[in-house]
């Protein structure tokens, strides 16, 4: 017989420094794929969607950090402008979608209109009934238009998004993720979870299905998801052979003007 009284128990966590030679690994496997991307032209676009401290930005940072900005940018798009609220729902998120030999992450996307803007009101029910039909057309002529579409859901429970905000209350660091419409999200949690089921009802489609990230312990989920993502897109090894540097010209007649000519910053740390 189950104790529903009793407390879950926690998974084990990862091993720090086993963590980090895993998460080189994978990061050095980044950059192949973004070799790869780059080579064949790829268009690659993956969402990243799920409650608020659910470690999105956390795993984002981890994918992004060795990779160029110029071949993997993140899209983090502000609440809509008067004028952006008057347009084709999805029309502000197309300028943002990858040419070719991009990857873009979106740190949400247009699946806002299914979670915040429907639990709290920012939408009428037609707007949201049309966007539930809408939504997967839209990422069916994404694909076929050619982009490779990833889309994560990162699930973390009651307890653990608890322990997080609160650590957020605590932490100067920390206290600018915690908004208002985050505090709003834990008085709706049952509201969020029935428009998180009705949303996946609606675009889990084959095409582009939801990929579920356990995410109580951020490490795991940090590993687990650039793991899987990296198993999405077949890619070869384009590591270039070493590179020899040659070697600098002589400075022949060049005379340096005086160092008391420029203005340095000052030796805080000496």
């Amino acid at each position: 017989m189950i104790d529903k009284n009793k407390t879950p128990k926690k998974p084990k966590k990862i091993d720090k420094k086993l963590y980090e030679s895993e998460l080189a690994k994978l990061q050095s496997e980044l950059v192949k794929l973004q070799a790869w991307i780059s080579h064949e032209k790829l268009k690659v676009v993956v969402l990243f969607e799920g409650r608020d401290a659910a470690g999105k930005g956390g795993v984002i940072k981890r994918i992004t950090q060795h990779l160029n900005p110029r071949v993997c940018r993140v899209a983090a798009l502000p609440a809509p402008t008067e004028r952006e609220t008057t347009q084709w729902y999805f029309q502000r998120y197309v300028p943002h979608l990858p040419a070719a030999g991009e990857m873009v992450l979106f740190d949400r996307s247009w699946y806002n209109r299914a979670g915040v803007e429907k639990v709290m009101g920012f939408c009428s029910d037609e707007e949201y009934q049309e966007y539930l039909r809408s939504c997967p057309e839209f990422e069916r002529m994404l694909v076929r238009s050619g982009i490779i579409l990833i889309k994560y859901w990162f699930s973390v429970s009651d307890e653990e998004q608890e322990a997080r905000f609160q650590s957020r209350l605590t932490d100067p660091l920390k206290r600018w993720k915690l908004s208002p419409m985050d505090l709003e999200s834990r008085k709706r949690w049952v509201e969020y979870s029935k428009a998180k089921d009705q949303m996946f009802a609606h675009t889990d489609i084959k095409q582009a299905p939801w990929f579920v990230v356990k995410s109580d312990v951020k490490k795991h989920a940090r590993l687990n998801c650039i793991s899987h993502l990296l198993n999405q897109i077949p890619y070869d090894d384009l590591t270039p052979e070493k590179i020899k540097l040659p070697k600098r010209e002589e400075g022949i007649g060049y005379v340096r003007p005086p160092m008391t000519d420029q203005t340095f910053i000052p030796d805080t740390y000496p």
